[in-house]
């Protein structure tokens, strides 16, 4: 099955309890890896570059252990962050780079909408400049049109959803929320990254150096690896919605 039909098929389940209702709670994007067969060891790391800095003991573990990742960046992480690009656009072969926004701008519609506290966009005009704005940032330094999106903070309304599919982009969801924005201790991120499963998508931040996502990420990921998981980007499989 295309990439773009499981993106389709993922929407229509999404929007079915809430097509008349464009104003309703935002909600996260549960997806799993569509397995080539039942219990292959293959998981997903995806990174979000909201803002700030550049988590370099991140990116260099994930280079020295070859493990493939797709990157979500914004535009304005894109600008503050030189270095993080050059190395990232050094290893093609490792780092899927796709579109995460121009601005961090969660994907709802509506004025006074916020998620976490972020104001959402007051209509779909704005909505579809944060997708394409942070698009043409993302191709002007790979070379590259993205395919994906993820919004800021992972959640969407299903307006926003079927605007982001209109455009064409694959909207990326995740099945194990690793870091929780960066804000989790070492030992969390091992214990959440010990419960993967077969076909998750991971979801952590390389944007907050600071923080201690990069040793619970090394150490968690050295053990899967241990375990016989290997990785892929999201580019390279097909993906469902999460049953689970």
């Amino acid at each position: 099955m295309s990439m773009r039909r499981v993106s389709i098929l993922l929407l229509l389940v999404l929007l079915v309890p809430f097509a008349a209702r464009a104003s309703s709670r935002p909600i996260e994007v549960h997806q799993l890896l569509a397995l080539p067969q039942p219990g292959t060891k293959i998981a997903a790391l995806t990174l979000d570059a909201c803002g700030g800095g550049y988590d370099a003991k991140l990116i260099r573990f994930l280079t020295e252990a070859r493990i493939p990742t797709t990157v979500f960046v914004t535009r304005r992480w894109i600008e503050r962050n030189a270095e993080g690009v050059r190395i990232l656009r050094s290893h093609p072969e490792l780092f899927d780079i796709e579109d995460h926004g121009a601005n961090h701008v969660p994907a709802v519609i509506g004025l006074r909408r916020r998620v976490y506290g972020i104001a959402g966009n007051p209509d779909i005009a704005h909505l579809e400049g944060e997708v394409r704005d942070g698009a043409a940032a993302v191709e002007a330094v790979t070379g590259n049109a993205p395919h994906w999106y993820r919004g800021a903070t992972a959640e969407y309304d299903p307006q926003a959803l079927q605007v982001i599919v209109a455009m064409g982009y694959k909207v990326a969801g995740f099945s194990v929320n690793a870091d929780a924005g960066a804000t989790l201790n070492r030992e969390t991120i091992v214990a959440r990254l010990n419960a993967v499963r077969s076909g998750d998508i991971i979801i952590a931040h390389m944007n907050k150096p600071a923080s201690e996502t990069a040793d619970g990420l090394s150490s968690g990921l050295k053990s899967l690896l241990a375990r016989g998981f290997h990785f892929v980007t999201l580019s390279e499989m097909d993906v469902r919605p999460a049953r689970r």
